[in-house]
């Protein structure tokens, strides 16, 4: 451990720290929330810039060396500025496999367990692998990071390296991390928390009890059953045409869609069904320029009604998407305390829809891709689809309860035909019903699995 920092104040964990500090408490032996990922780098990079860019970052990045701490008046947290994370930079062309010895390094690296009391929350390293080739590894945990605040660090990266050639950097310098707890206690403490509260209070008053997962169950976490069905050429180009007619961006459409496929067993006219959406909660927020663990969750509730066309449901449905983020800053732990859940408790956030529409870093004079190696537990069943952000290089994996083994297989089956069914001309004014229920077979019924449980990443080992 590092000494302790003269001068910094232990401050409060956010409802979404707290739901993860709990999540360790019950489970301090497994890496269940720790997020990675791995920016493979190619061309003519020059390495002593490189590092002098990833190690400003580290400095920048405040999260990176947050420290908790446990005591009579609950966790806290602080930034401890000997807690930076060095850059490691190790040349292994000289082993036999230098690709496969990094993967294997990076892959122990994510099983190991996180303390978050005693241990580094993070790591940077960069690993040369051939003669123009670096792999650059950051992980971190949950509680300090969430998908758009890597992205947010990614992109610096390429700023930092590109200011370091003595080029025209891109995003400017991170804002305090202090920034964002200050802003969200003056957002929980005015008028605009109530009028979400009373938002979320009519959207789920007629919806059942929404499914419970107790965090200290023992079978916590299996090894996901997982696929990565093939998308035919031309989808891309495809939902963004659709998009435009519906007037709407593609990750919107691609959302809906994706919905209204898991709600396809839903009678006309039954009571919706929650779909849980992550929500980046960053639009007009300090947290923009804040890598930190801001992301929200939230049900979208998806119904079919008799009768109803493709192009009224995406109307209706947006309306509700839109509804969504206009009060989506209202934390899902609050909506739980709401709703009476205890300690202990949470929502089992399944199943779900993430669309990731991110555009990997810039390294002047190279080419680089992200890849995710680790992204914390999923619940239940899970689509995750992710493109650049003009809707380019498409892919989708699905990851799901082994319980819920049938369901990917409909998915493998039955997703993609229908979504481009539903994207082709004319399909607008066509019944949703007949849309779905097109192809060379009926689709299965969704199944949710009997135990509400969470899954474990790819990458811990079960």
């Amino acid at each position: 451990m590092t000494a302790e920092p003269r001068g910094a104040a232990w401050l409060e964990l956010t409802l979404a720290q707290l739901d993860f500090w709990e999540e360790f408490r019950f489970h301090p032996d497994r890496p269940l929330s720790t997020v990675a990922h791995c920016i493979e780098i190619e061309g003519a990079a020059e390495e002593i810039a490189l590092v002098a860019a990833l190690s400003r970052l580290a400095r920048e990045a405040e999260v990176l060396a947050l420290r908790f701490r446990d005591g009579p008046g609950g966790p806290r947290q602080r930034v401890d500025p000997g807690g930076v994370p060095a850059v490691r930079v190790q040349d292994l062309r000289g082993t036999a496999d230098p690709e496969a010895r990094a993967r294997r390094m990076m892959a122990d690296d994510i099983a190991r367990p996180i303390d978050l009391e005693r241990d580094p929350l993070a790591a940077l390293w960069l690993l040369r692998v051939g003669p123009r080739r670096w792999l650059w590894y950051l992980r971190g945990h949950h509680i300090v990071l969430d998908g758009y605040g890597v992205s947010l660090i990614e992109r610096r990266a390429g700023a930092l390296y590109a200011e370091a050639l003595g080029r025209c950097a891109g995003p400017g310098p991170f804002l305090p991390f202090s920034r964002y707890l200050e802003e969200e206690t003056v957002y929980r403490a005015g008028p605009r928390h109530d009028r979400d509260r009373a938002y979320w209070a009519e959207v789920l008053r007629d919806i059942p009890d929404l499914v419970v997962l107790p965090k200290g169950a023992e079978d916590y976490a299996p090894t996901p059953v997982a696929a990565a069905p093939d998308l035919p050429a031309g989808l891309d180009a495809r939902l963004q045409r659709a998009a435009r007619a519906a007037a709407m961006g593609w990750p919107d459409l691609l959302t809906l869609l994706s919905a209204a496929w898991i709600a396809r067993d839903r009678p006309e006219g039954a009571p919706g069904l929650p779909v849980w959406l992550p929500y980046q909660s960053r639009l007009g927020s300090v947290a923009a320029a804040i890598p930190a663990m801001v992301v929200n969750i939230l049900p979208l509730i998806v119904s079919h009604r008799p009768g109803e066309t493709l192009g009224t449901y995406l109307e209706r449905s947006g309306r509700a998407l839109r509804g969504l983020r206009r009060h989506g800053r209202y934390r899902v732990e609050q909506l739980a305390a709401d709703r009476g859940l205890r300690a202990g408790e949470r929502f089992f956030f399944s199943p779900l829809v993430n669309v990731l529409p991110f555009d990997p870093p810039e390294f002047p004079g190279c080419t680089a891709r992200s890849e995710v190696l680790a992204a914390g537990p999923g619940d239940g069943f899970n689509l995750t689809w992710s493109a650049r952000t003009d809707g380019s290089d498409l892919a989708l994996s699905i990851d799901a309860d082994p319980a819920a083994a049938e369901e990917v297989a409909a998915a493998a089956r039955t997703l993609v035909p229908f979504l481009a069914r539903a994207c082709a001309p004319g399909a607008r004014d066509r019944p949703l019903a007949d849309l779905l229920a097109d192809g060379p077979a009926a689709p299965a019924p969704c199944r949710t699995p009997r135990t509400a449980r969470p899954i474990a990443s790819r990458q811990e080992k079960t």
